[in-house]
């Protein structure tokens, strides 16, 4: 950070692509433009930028008054999720008997375009301005020229105390790398990290890779990584929300939970008698085709987009959505045929900790999976620019092997037991599956809270099936009775 000897000059300066200053605290466009603006460093001085706040254009102060509310505030404008990818920057107090300077010193970026809001802002000299088609060429042939990829690039704000060093050594590692190797390996994990890409060693900070994969909260760093899930009663987003949740963290945190909820909370069966004495179960959608769909989803997305990957679940069909289109070689005319890795670190992680194959055989794959269980065939929307999107038609009954079970014994009264919802179903499935689960594990596996879960619990034994449980509530077990 300049000294108060520095910002003294700066007040005067005549290099107006590196100062602006204002007498604004509230105008979060204007200040949030300005910090877009110098990160870009469009004029590449690869100088810090600075915000003055307090001071006017000529240099004389306004007389502000900094308190740590306002030191918050302008400070948070930097990782709000408005500005992607997050610039570096830091804020201080300066004190003057005329009044106070909130001062944001903004470090030019190695990584450019940054962009406010979807529009990437500029410096032409005293004034700030919306890069062009000419501009926005050389700030992204400047990132080119020092990284191939997003996730192999620096977060240079980031320590390697945000990294969950541990899992790597005892967990990720092993996995990656021959155990008679990784034995003999004497290097700190700083180095093994970087032999891998997950962390540079020049700048002392671990690879956007290495925060996705493994951070302790990516989140800070990117707003926009997690999945949101939202089930719909109808067949739109107008309609009411039965369930919703947010799947967030490092990808080796996250994953393995969205795995267990698409199996446990999305995925139903329910028997069809196919004869008098026999019956088939039928799943309104193969387990395996979501759980490729949305793995793809987190390996394929743009993590520098404030999008999150949206998994939302309506009355007849799924649909995934994430951020960034497709990438590379791939294009609408030859999808699925030919594949590219916007994000080569993570895939190649993903494949390590066997998420994904990597064959580009996963789009086939879930088609099959689909027409094998009577399921529409999927839509791809490859024609969006900024997002990738899937909808998954739920599975109809095959009715020409379904046979009417016919038994005389029973009269034509209707049955007493009157049907579940989903929200019931989905309870008794997993009580039938792991009679062991407590309350507060199963609020976890399906993202209901316990209050709800104990008066569904309720609600279904009125309905005409039986649940009880014996023992405690900690070492007992669920009998539920059909």
């Amino acid at each position: 950070m300049i000294t108060k000897e520095q910002l003294k000059e700066l007040l005067y300066s005549d290099e107006t692509y590196r100062v602006e200053r204002t007498i604004t605290t509230t105008n979060v466009d204007k200040l949030q433009e300005a910090i877009c603006a110098f990160a870009n460093d469009l004029p590449d001085s690869k100088k810090n930028g600075y915000l003055i706040l307090g001071a006017y254009d000529d240099g004389r102060l306004s007389g502000l008054k900094v308190n740590d509310e306002l030191m918050k505030n302008i400070a948070a404008l930097r990782s709000n999720g408005n500005i992607l990818p997050v610039p570096t920057m830091s804020v201080e107090k300066f004190s003057f008997p005329e009044g106070d300077l909130l001062v944001a010193e903004v470090t030019p970026s190695l990584m450019p375009p940054h962009r406010y809001r979807g529009r990437t802002f500029i410096r032409r000299a005293p004034r700030r301005d919306i890069a062009t088609e000419a501009d926005e060429r050389i700030l992204i042939e400047k990132r080119t020229a020092y990284a191939a990829t997003v996730d192999a690039v620096p977060c240079f704000t980031a320590k390697i105390s945000d990294i969950d060093v541990d899992y790597i050594k005892n967990d990720y590692l092993p996995k990656m790398i021959d155990q008679e190797v990784l034995s003999e390996d004497t290097r700190d994990i700083k180095e093994q990290m970087a032999a891998i890409h997950l962390y540079d060693l020049e700048h002392d900070c671990p690879t956007y890779a290495a925060l996705i994969l493994f951070g302790k909260n990516p989140r800070y760093y990117m707003p926009g990584a997690y999945v949101q899930f939202v089930h719909f009663a109808g067949d739109n987003t107008g309609t009411e929300i039965l369930n919703e949740r947010r799947f967030e963290g490092s990808l080796s945190t996250m994953l393995p939970k969205l795995e267990s909820f698409i199996r446990d909370a999305i995925v139903t069966a329910r028997p069809v008698p196919i004869s008098v004495l026999r019956e088939k179960t039928v799943y309104n959608y193969p387990y395996q085709a979501l759980r490729e769909l949305m793995m793809n989803a987190c390996m394929h997305r743009d993590y520098q987009s404030n999008m999150p990957i949206r998994l939302y679940q309506y009355n007849d069909h799924i649909e995934i959505m994430n951020a960034g289109g497709l990438y590379g070689e791939a294009r609408p005319e030859n999808f699925p045929m030919v594949n590219d890795y916007r994000n080569p670190l993570v895939a190649e992680a993903m494949r390590g900790m066997k998420y994904v194959n990597m064959f580009n055989r996963g789009i086939k794959r879930v088609r099959e999976l689909l027409n094998e269980n009577n399921n529409p065939k999927p839509e791809f929307n490859v024609n969006l620019i900024t997002v990738f999107q899937v909808v998954v038609g739920q599975a109809t009954d095959d009715e020409e092997q379904i046979i009417p079970v016919k038994d005389d014994k029973k009269d034509d009264k209707k049955d007493d037991k009157k049907e579940l919802s989903e929200r019931q179903t989905i309870i008794v499935k997993i009580l039938l599956e792991n009679p062991s689960i407590t309350i507060k594990e199963l609020a976890n596996r399906t993202g209901i809270s316990t209050s709800t879960i104990n008066r569904e619990i309720e609600k279904i034994n009125q309905l005409g099936v039986s649940i009880s449980r014996e023992g405690g509530k900690t070492y007992g077990k669920w009998i539920v009775k059909l």
